[in-house]
């Protein structure tokens, strides 16, 4: 590490980029969160996948994640008490093995299942939002923002200015774009 970079204080420069590259990627994950789904979003999801196949929670989730492209990842505290009440509602059915239990639709949860529209929730959110292809560039802000600031922590003086020449041209290159046709 360049020590006249990892001073804290005392009037360094790099902890000032250091701070915008910080204050830059908090603003893509503001400005570009995921939509938040609605319950009944999170009830036709897990109806939508154990009409495939039985599934722990977990992979109820993670199977959510994976297929919105990473848009929509329901918290366990929305779909644990939606499994809770899909089984109250005689929809859903819960074995458990070592420990974990797998869920399962009944007769009358595949029937549900069925009569649904038809579209999974992230296709209709992703489609309608554009959630998935939004997500790409902020999270690719956000990774050069991070470098950037590795850059300006960690690198010589020479390395700082060759970083900030490339930062120069791809700001320039990414107006060209939008100046295309």
């Amino acid at each position: 590490m360049n020590a006249t970079n990892s001073m804290p204080g005392f009037g360094n420069p790099m902890n000032g980029l250091w701070d915008a590259m910080e204050q830059l990627r908090d603003g893509f994950e503001r400005r570009f969160a995921p939509p938040r789904m609605a319950r009944g979003d999170v009830r036709a999801a897990i109806l939508t996948l154990l009409a495939e196949q039985p599934m722990h929670g977990y992979q109820i989730i993670q199977e959510i994640a994976d297929r919105s492209e990473g848009a929509w990842k329901p918290s366990p505290g929305s779909v644990y008490p939606t499994l809770q009440l899909l089984a109250d509602e005689g929809l859903i059915e819960a074995d458990e093995a070592d420990g974990r239990k797998t869920y399962s639709l009944t007769d009358e949860g595949r029937a549900a299942a069925e009569a649904s529209d038809g579209a999974a929730p992230w296709e209709s959110s992703a489609s309608s939002t554009g959630a998935s292809h939004n997500l790409a560039l902020p999270k690719a802000g956000a990774k050069l923002a991070q470098a950037a600031a590795q850059v300006g922590r960690d690198g010589t003086p020479a390395q700082v200015e060759s970083a900030i020449a490339v930062l120069e041209d791809a700001r320039r290159k990414l107006y060209a774009i939008l100046a295309q046709e």
